[in-house]
């Protein structure tokens, strides 16, 4: 099973990945995870990587992608893999058919998560973070006994930069831009498969599976 994982900010991408990618006994490649790697270990893509970061700039496609050549060329991809975060434009849509062209493995199908943009803006932006322990509470959903402190270890609760509404708001934005033109292009390539992000971890989970079980 060869996998994408796509979806807007806060589907709740990497809890499913981390399920389905258990289920089908696949590894889950995270471009976040494959970044961390890189910069941990100093490897010259890690170096490239830290010189845009450190000025604040997004990393180059062209450093993405040869990071995600690079994981792909391991030897652990026997089942499959289920990628997460990657590709997120049409140029590294492209750039990851081409690679799995030279592979002669196509991709299996394209999974989107798919959520109202109120829900959206609801999930995100009603998350509180522990300063101290980092636990992620939820103004609607996961409500600490004092809107003001961690239940866990009486921390300061606070609102992340990027769960405000109006980060949130450019995010989608962001998303609309770029990323919904693959879910499009994947469409008419017949590998896109869309499941509601709604309801619990567990439905969506069961949801996914059974939607992929068309797959094989």
């Amino acid at each position: 099973m060869r996998l994408v994982l796509v979806g807007p900010p806060g589907a709740g991408k990497g809890t499913q990945a981390q399920f389905l990618a258990s289920h089908y006994s696949i590894p889950h490649i995270s471009t976040g995870d494959i970044f961390r790697a890189n910069l941990k270990e100093g490897t010259p893509l890690g170096i490239q990587a830290k010189e845009f970061m450190d000025r604040g700039e997004y990393v180059p496609d062209s450093v993405t992608n040869e990071m995600i050549r690079d994981r792909l060329d391991k030897d652990d991809l026997g089942n499959g893999f289920l990628l997460d975060g990657f590709p997120r434009n049409m140029t590294q849509a492209e750039v990851l058919r081409a690679i799995l062209a030279e592979k002669r493995t196509p991709l299996s199908a394209v999974l989107e998560l798919s959520l109202p943009k109120e829900e959206i803006i609801l999930r995100l932006s009603g998350r509180r973070t522990c300063r101290n322990c980092g636990k992620v509470w939820h103004s609607e959903f996961e409500k600490p006994a004092d809107p003001h402190k961690c239940d866990l270890c009486q921390g300061e609760l606070y609102q992340r930069e990027d769960d405000k509404e109006e980060v949130v708001t450019r995010r989608l934005e962001v998303y609309q831009e770029q990323t919904v033109p693959i879910i499009d292009f994947y469409r008419t390539e017949g590998l896109l498969i869309t499941i509601s992000a709604t309801g619990s971890v567990s439905d969506i989970t069961e949801r996914a599976i059974t939607a992929l079980g068309r797959v094989h």
